[in-house]
């Protein structure tokens, strides 16, 4: 069994409002509390590094399963939305929506659609970043498969 160990290390100069910094690996970057939540909206939030996780295990996962299974793709795009509830100061990652768009070659078969509709529901399960929020985060899946012109 491999194991693979990621590190992070973290800059928080100030006070709620303040501005600090993130490293890790190709990752380094100013965080603060995003403006919906009162905060100065200055480089990324938790909300974002959540869903920019969730969304890049996802279409990296789709991408691999449809290498593995020789389905070619045109192109492969997905744009994710993550909904934050704030109740009574108590604020909860409600969901993250997923609409990937899969464009198939034009000479793709009804069987090339069928198994890539079956992997784009299979990688969000797959996943390790789905697994990991599982039961606590909603994951929705609104993809859309359709052939180049």
């Amino acid at each position: 069994m491999a194991k693979h160990s990621f590190h992070l290390t973290a800059d928080w100069p100030g006070l709620r409002n303040d501005v600090g910094e993130i490293e890790a690996g190709n990752l380094k970057t100013q965080i603060s509390i995003p403006p919906e939540m009162d905060g100065p909206g200055v480089g990324t939030n938790p909300d974002e590094m959540l869903l920019g996780a969730a969304a890049t295990c996802y279409i990296i996962t789709l991408a691999a399963m449809l290498e593995r299974s020789k389905i070619e793709k045109a192109a492969l795009t997905m744009e994710s939305e993550g909904i934050v509830d704030v109740t009574n100061g108590v604020i909860t990652y409600q969901k993250i929506i997923h609409r990937p768009k899969l464009v198939l070659h034009k000479e793709a078969s009804e069987k090339d659609f069928s198994l890539a509709r079956k992997l784009a529901e299979k990688a969000e399960s797959s996943c390790m970043i789905s697994r990991a929020i599982k039961g606590n985060v909603e994951i929705e899946l609104q993809a859309d498969i359709s052939a180049a012109e």
